[in-house]
């Protein structure tokens, strides 16, 4: 039964946090294999925003969402809206191997932080958060959220 080989994990303590790492050894790249590496990669990536006029950095992994409004980007946490200093486009772009994926011309969601999805009306789906936000898919991104979450079926 060579389909149900089960992949051996390890960790190893190391005395400094510098030499840190994460190996994957493998007989192929595949999706599972990128997915490990994208989570993985995102780790411990920071972002920086503004909070009741006070900059604070953050981890990215905590990031539920992000939103556009009116010309301005925030980033939505478990409990704090930060204001950044960077366009929704170029956040979809730099973050699309992270696990986030845009749903709407507003939003961008970060997957691992979606609890499900659901069909709503006219094509559209309905994207629940795990803080329970919820957030339309607009049918232009329906394809592009069900690949990501379903392999496109």
């Amino acid at each position: 039964m060579k389909g149900n080989i089960i992949m051996r994990v390890s960790i190893r303590q190391i005395p400094d946090r510098a030499d840190e790492q994460v190996v994957i050894e493998c007989v192929e790249v595949t999706k599972d294999i990128e997915d490990i590496w994208a989570y993985a990669s995102a780790k411990g990536m920071t972002l920086t925003g503004v909070f009741n006029n006070r900059t604070y950095q953050f981890q990215l992994e905590t990031v539920f969402y992000f939103e556009a409004v009116d010309e301005r980007v925030f980033a939505y946490t478990e409990d704090k809206a930060y204001e950044l200093k960077i366009r929704l486009y170029e956040l979809e772009i730099a973050y699309a191997d992270k696990f986030f994926v845009r749903c709407s011309k507003s939003f961008v969601i970060n997957l691992m932080r979606l609890e499900s999805i659901s069909p709503a009306l006219n094509g559209r789906f309905t994207a629940h958060m795990q803080n329970k936000e919820k957030i339309i898919v607009t049918r232009k991104y329906v394809p592009a959220l069900k690949l990501a979450v379903m392999g496109g079926k």
